[in-house]
């Protein structure tokens, strides 16, 4: 059985964590407000920019004219998988989600007979992916948005991919990211760069009275400067989802870790209490015992 010395430095230690786990909690909820501003004001433009290209490309799509990342390379036996993960941990299953769905997706490609290559946004996921397909992975990239998240930061990613696939060194790229719900719901979501992919009935003619829209410049020139855009304004939308579920899974995490460790604090109490008790009474036995002896 522990001795009363031991008991008080198990709870100044267990203490000295709910400290640290309450103003980590309280540093999250404070960067959670505004990663979720900035997380849900770039879900309008990243979608509507989608559907745009998805309208305007629906004509082009197979076609001779068509832009390479709206085409492809026509064949689909090398895949890049993009993994985007924290740099740091201490956020309960946030890498952990992200990293089990790529590597559900890759294990599916291998067993397809594709090739497969990673490239990992992140020190986390790399760490865990190294594991199990050290061989695949293909580069990574740390310490995306350090002190700020910006646009710059996407256009690294983007500038990387798009060099990759000038080099011919896959056909598909495919992100994984956790799209934010709510402090408590991360959503593992995988988002296809390259061929771009155009949404069901994005082609057809939806506007108001089946409107038919003309362009000019032409499609093929409109598509050939928007569509590497549109890859680095997807990939900013998936840090900033990334950045606002991180902070809500910390925020989480911490909380759930404050409120064990004040659970820990009462239970390592009430048993400090019970032995000081013990030891109180055997000490009143044996002079009580002594007392009488004598």
């Amino acid at each position: 059985m522990p001795s009363l010395k031991q008991y008080r430095t198990r709870i100044a230690s267990v203490k000295s964590t709910q400290k640290i786990t309450s103003a980590m909690k309280m540093v999250a909820a404070a960067k959670l407000r505004r990663a979720q501003e900035k997380a849900e004001a770039a879900r309008p433009y990243a979608e509507r920019m989608s559907r745009m290209l998805g309208s305007l490309a629906g004509s082009l799509s197979g076609g001779a004219g068509a832009p390479a990342l709206l085409a492809g390379t026509g064949r689909s036996e090398v895949h890049l998988v993009v993994v985007a993960t924290s740099d740091r941990g201490l956020c309960g299953a946030f890498n952990s989600s992200i990293v089990r769905g790529a590597r559900t997706h890759v294990r599916q490609l291998l067993s397809e007979g594709k090739q497969v290559r990673i490239f990992c946004v992140g020190r986390k996921g790399r760490d865990q992916l190294r594991r199990d397909f050290a061989k695949l992975i293909v580069g990574s990239m740390e310490d995306v948005g350090r002190r700020s998240l910006s646009f710059a930061d996407a256009q690294r990613i983007t500038d990387r991919i798009l060099q990759m696939f000038a080099a011919g060194e896959f056909d598909v790229c495919s992100l994984f990211y956790a799209r934010f719900r709510s402090a408590i719901t991360q959503i593992v979501t995988r988002q296809q760069l390259i061929p771009f992919a155009i949404e069901g009935g994005a082609g057809e003619a939806t506007a108001a009275g089946g409107a038919v829209y003309e362009y000019e410049p032409d499609e093929e020139q409109i598509l050939a400067e928007l569509l590497p855009r549109n890859l680095s304004v997807q990939v900013f939308r998936a840090l900033l989802e990334n950045n606002a579920s991180e902070q809500g899974a910390r925020m989480t995490a911490m909380d759930n870790a404050t409120r064990n460790a004040g659970d820990m604090i009462k239970r390592l109490t009430l048993s400090y209490n019970r032995q000081r008790q013990a030891s109180i009474t055997k000490e009143l036995i044996e002079i009580i015992s002594g007392a009488e002896a004598v």
